[in-house]
C-alpha cells in the first residue's frame, strides 16, 4: 500500500468511502460483506475509513463503527462529516455530534469534515446563529475531533470564498477530483489554489461514479496502444497519483473483488509518464466534447439577454448534467439561484443567439434542461 504523509500520521492513499456500502435485498446494508470488507482492507495497509451522517440513511456510520470497534483504536483512522449542506430551517452540530460519537462508538473522530460547502451551504457555514466552525474548533481543541477540513462540490470561486475566510483554520479538502473533471469541472484550478494555500487534497470521485470504468470501445482502444494491460481503473488511480498535493484516494468500493483490485493498484507509487498523462486527458475532452456545448464563455450572449442570466454558467451546468445523464451537482447548483436567473426564466427571444459565436441554439438549450431537470 502507498502511504502519504499527513502531519504525523501515515495514511493509506487508498480510503474506504462507505457511501455505497454492499446491499441486502431490500436495501439494507450487507453487514458480513461490509465486515469482510474491513477485514480485507486492514489486513491489506488501508488504514483511512470515510462515512458521513447521510450514507446509506444514517446507517453507514453505524455498521462502519461496529465493525471497526473490533479493532484497536489506534489501528484506523474514522472520518466523518457534519451534515450542513443538507438544508434545513435550524442546526444543532452539538446535538448531531455527539450522536455520530455514539453511533461510530468512538470518543473522538481522527478527520471530521464539514460536509460538502457549496453555493447554498457555505450560508449555513457562516451564519452566526448556528456557530457551526466555531463549534467543532472548539471539539478540535480538546481532542475530540484530531483534524478538521471540509469537503466541496462547489464551484472554484465558491472554494476561494470559503479558503479566504476559513482556510487557515482548514487542514485538507476533499473534492471531486478525476481525470475527465481535472478540466470539465475545472478541479485542476481547485487542486493549484489548495496547493498554494498548503492544504493537502482528499480526492472523492476517482472513478466518476464508475463511468470511466465503462469506457466504450473506441475509448478502450485508444489507451491500449499506449499499454494493452492496464484497466480503465488502473489509468484513473494512476493519474490521481501524479497530481500535487493528492493524499488520500476515496473509493466507494461496493464489494470485495473492488477492494481487492483497488488495493493493487495502489500498492505500487506509479504516477503515469507526461506522455500517458497527455493521452488521458486528451481522452477526457474528446468525451466530454462529444456531448457538450462549445461554449466558451465570451459573454455575448449576457448584454443581450432581457432577463440577465447567466447564461455561460447555466451551459456550463447544463453540460455537466448532459455528460453524467441526471446526478446533482447540476441541481445543487441551480439551489443556489434565484427563480428568476433559473432556466425556466428563459423568455426564447433569441437575442442571445443571434450574438453567439459558436452558433448555440440557446432558447432550446435552456428548454432542453428545464426538460433534463424535471426528469
Amino acid at each position: 500500500m502507498i502511504y502519504r504523509n499527513f502531519k504525523d500520521k501515515k495514511l493509506s492513499m487508498l480510503g474506504f468511502g462507505t457511501m455505497r456500502l454492499p446491499l441486502k435485498d431490500g436495501g439494507k446494508i450487507d453487514e458480513e460483506h461490509t465486515r469482510r470488507m474491513v477485514d480485507f482492507a486492514l489486513e491489506n495497509g488501508v488504514n483511512y475509513f470515510d462515512t458521513a451522517y447521510p450514507y446509506h440513511g444514517g446507517m453507514s456510520e453505524r455498521i462502519i463503527g461496529k465493525i471497526l470497534s473490533e479493532y484497536p483504536r489506534e489501528s484506523y483512522y474514522l472520518a466523518t462529516k457534519y451534515p450542513g449542506h443538507m438544508i434545513s430551517e435550524d442546526y444543532d452540530p452539538a446535538a448531531t455530534f455527539e450522536e455520530q460519537l455514539q453511533k461510530c462508538g468512538v470518543s473522538y473522530f481522527d478527520f471530521y469534515l464539514l460536509h460538502n460547502v457549496y453555493e447554498n451551504s457555505i450560508k449555513v457555514y457562516r451564519d452566526e446563529r448556528w456557530g457551526i466552525v466555531d463549534y467543532f474548533l472548539k471539539q478540535r481543541s480538546i481532542g475530540r475531533i484530531k483534524h478538521l477540513g471540509f469537503s466541496s462540490h462547489g464551484q472554484t470561486d465558491n472554494l476561494r470564498d470559503f479558503l479566504d475566510e476559513y482556510g487557515k483554520e482548514m487542514e485538507f479538502c476533499q473534492i471531486q477530483l478525476n481525470y475527465l473533471d481535472y478540466d470539465f469541472q475545472n478541479a485542476k484550478a481547485k487542486v493549484e489554489k489548495l496547493n498554494e494555500l498548503d492544504i493537502p487534497v482528499w480526492v472523492m470521485e476517482p472513478l466518476r461514479g464508475g463511468r470511466l470504468c465503462r469506457l466504450k470501445d473506441d475509448e478502450k482502444k485508444r489507451l491500449s496502444m499506449l499499454d494493452p494491460d492496464r484497466t480503465p481503473q488502473e489509468w484513473a488511480f494512476r493519474f490521481l497519483q501524479g497530481v500535487p498535493g493528492v493524499t488520500v484516494i476515496l473509493s466507494g468500493m461496493s464489494d470485495l473483488e473492488q477492494m481487492k483490485e483497488n488495493i493493487f493498484i495502489l500498492s505500487k507509487d506509479q504516477p503515469l509518464s507526461s506522455e500517458e498523462t497527455k493521452a488521458i486527458t486528451d481522452l477526457a475532452g474528446e468525451m466530454v466534447n462529444k456531448i457538450a456545448l462549445p461554449c466558451t464563455a465570451c459573454r455575448y450572449c449576457v448584454s443581450h439577454c432581457p432577463m440577465g442570466l447567466d447564461i455561460p454558467g447555466l451551459l456550463a451546468l447544463y453540460n455537466e448534467h448532459a455528460f453524467t445523464e441526471g446526478g446533482f451537482i447540476a441541481p445543487m447548483a441551480l439551489s443556489a439561484i434565484p427563480e428568476d436567473k433559473q432556466p425556466s426564466a428563459c423568455i426564447g427571444c433569441g437575442s442571445c443567439e443571434e450574438v453567439c459565436p459558436q452558433q448555440i441554439h440557446i432558447p432550446d438549450v435552456m428548454e432542453d434542461f428545464v426538460e433534463r431537470l424535471n426528469g
